[in-house]
């Protein structure tokens, strides 16, 4: 299923009359209208390339004192030691102490365990970007270190499919982050269809990067081999139940849960001629600032701590986008909306 165009090439050169000047200039947002299910059958096409690094370059122009707040913030170290350490003492006390609190168990699975293991994962998008620490291989080892909770070896193939997010942000069969051909023919706009796909949607995010069949990598190899280890060791130290409780909690918590409705707020299109939106609400305090998602991509060498900042310095660029107050809103717009499904993207 080929994406739908949003322009024929004469219209796109008729654009393009001089190609050292881009018309989308200075916001750089697109021409394109979004993809409207029963209208369109997949996501919208642009012949324009993704918008972050001209912005980028355009707004260092303004503000080069934005080039300052690159860096790390060792916090992000001790924010992932004491969040692996309260969810495994979590696993530890319904594995070994309240046996038989199963609702309680499944309950704050969601509601904390969700919560942790989605930081987590917030976690890995940092280290990622080598914005835990000094070198690549600290930030690495700060990426195993999140990962014991998980259970499942995922902290080096994010980094890796991640990263090719950001290189190949919208491009076909190169973006991991776009939903499968498989995926938009089969949820179509059914809102209890979109309710399950959100509810699968951790599964789904895993499924698209195996889809793409890559040869593992050494890391990812030294991953796999660092949970098997750590694995084991919960075993013994939580017990069957306290593992249950683990797995719970990454279900849940990449699932139809405010901490993971980042994934939809980000590039889903909500208006016209943008593919990256932010949101600016109160869950930033615990979900370190993923929110601040169009600052992030315009510069990915920042850490969580510095995005409000770098809103603040070149606001002109950023406070007339399109933008989201709740994730809650969000994850139900979504749902309930027949202009949003998992065909809308770009």
């Amino acid at each position: 299923m080929a994406p739908s165009e949003a322009h024929t090439t004469a219209e796109v050169q008729a654009v393009h009359k001089d190609e050292r000047y881009d018309m989308r200039f200075p916001s750089y947002l697109g021409f394109w209208k979004r993809s409207v299910p029963g209208l369109d059958e997949a996501p919208r096409f642009d012949m324009y390339d993704e918008p972050h690094l001209k912005r980028r370059k355009q707004i260092l122009a303004d503000h080069p004192e934005i080039e300052d707040m690159y860096g790390y913030d060792t916090n992000t170290v001790w924010i992932t030691v004491a969040t692996v350490a309260a969810q495994v003492g979590l696993a530890y006390l319904f594995g070994r102490v309240l046996t038989e609190w199963h609702w309680t168990m499944v309950f704050v699975a969601y509601a904390i365990g969700g919560s942790f293991s989605t930081q987590i994962g917030i976690i890995f998008h940092e280290f990622t970007h080598n914005l835990c620490a000094a070198t690549s291989l600290q930030n690495r080892w700060v990426g195993n270190l999140g990962n014991i909770p998980l259970l499942v070896p995922l902290a080096q193939s994010f980094r890796r499919y991640h990263l090719e997010h950001h290189t190949y942000q919208g491009v076909y069969g190169y973006d991991p982050d776009l939903p499968l051909e498989w995926e938009i023919r089969l949820i179509g706009n059914d809102p209890i269809k979109k309710f399950f796909w959100l509810v699968i949607y951790g599964v789904m995010y895993i499924g698209r990067g195996l889809a793409q069949q890559k040869q593992l990598t050494r890391w990812e190899l030294y991953n796999w081999a660092w949970t098997i280890v750590c694995d084991v060791a919960l075993y013994y130290v939580c017990g069957l139940r306290g593992m249950l409780y683990l797995l719970l909690s990454v279900f849940l918590g990449f699932g139809l849960h405010p901490g993971a409705a980042h994934f939809i707020q980000e590039h889903y299109t909500f208006r016209d001629g943008q593919e990256t939106y932010s949101y600016y609400g109160s869950g930033n305090y615990f979900w370190l600032n993923i929110g601040y998602h169009n600052e992030h991509h315009d510069f990915p060498l920042v850490p969580w701590t510095k995005l409000p900042e770098v809103k603040r310095v070149a606001a002109e660029y950023y406070d007339h986008l399109a933008f989201h107050t709740s994730w809650c809103a969000v994850l139900y717009m979504f749902i309930t909306s027949s202009v949003l499904a998992p065909q809308s993207r770009v």
